[in-house]
This record gives structure tokens, C-alpha cells and sequence, in this order.
């Protein structure tokens, strides 16, 4: 199995004592070579299920149950320095606003560089 989430729930500290739940109980399995569409309207936490799977959820976040399985491997035991090599090279995420994603004070091309010299060890020249 590529990847197995199972009962994965993500919930949020709201304030004042309140919880909002974004992602609640969510299973699913990814075969190798399949594809997998993750539908749904506006704000029913699509969003959050794949920043929970790539475990970049905002701070006030945290995972009450859950548990996501990358290639056999527990996602929830590794830390940010291992997430990170995963991230990009194995698991990537098309963000839904592009343009806060690239900053107009550097060059394009320096920063669609930054990640294959970070992810796959190639050269500036090489990149």
C-alpha cells in the first residue's frame, strides 16, 4: 500500500474552550499507481486532510486519533527534519493560492530551483 490513513482526525483550540473539528475520522487507501481525488464542498476539510497528512497544520492544531502510513512507514513517529525529506520528493501538494506561494522579490527561477537543489541534491548549474 502506498499510503493508509486510518481514522485520521485533525481539530483545531478555537478559543474560549471550543473546538472545531476539520478533519473527523477520515480512512483511506492509496494503491501504487492508482489515483485518489479527495471531493468536496468548500470547507469540508480536504484541505486540512492532505496539510494533516504531510503534517503541516497550523499550531493551534493536533491530531485526537489517527494514523497515516506512507509506504509502510508510520508518518506520525517521524520528526520535521524527517517529514521534510519526504515532503517534495515523495509526497507533493499543489496549494490552492499560487501566487502567496512564490515571492515577487526574487526571481522565478531561482525560487522553482530551491526545491530540486533541496529535495534531489542538484547543483545550482544543474538546476
Amino acid at each position: 500500500m502506498l499510503l493508509s490513513v486510518k481514522n485520521l482526525s485533525t481539530h483545531f483550540n478555537a478559543g474560549r474552550g471550543k473546538i472545531a473539528r476539520a478533519v473527523d475520522g477520515v480512512s483511506f487507501d492509496l494503491q501504487q499507481g492508482k489515483t485518489l481525488a479527495l471531493v468536496g464542498e468548500s470547507g469540508c476539510g480536504k484541505t486540512q486532510t492532505a496539510f494533516s497528512i504531510i503534517k503541516l497544520i497550523a499550531e493551534n492544531g493536533y491530531h485526537p486519533s489517527g494514523k497515516v502510513f506512507f509506504e509502510d512507514r508510520d508518518l506520525s513517529e517521524l520528526d520535521q527534519e524527517e517529514m521534510r525529506l519526504i515532503r517534495g520528493n515523495d509526497i507533493a501538494m499543489i496549494f490552492q493560492e499560487p501566487m502567496t506561494s512564490l515571492n515577487p522579490l526574487f526571481r522565478i527561477g531561482d525560487q522553482l530551483q530551491e526545491p530540486l537543489k533541496q529535495h534531489m541534491k542538484i547543483a545550482q548549474s544543474e538546476s
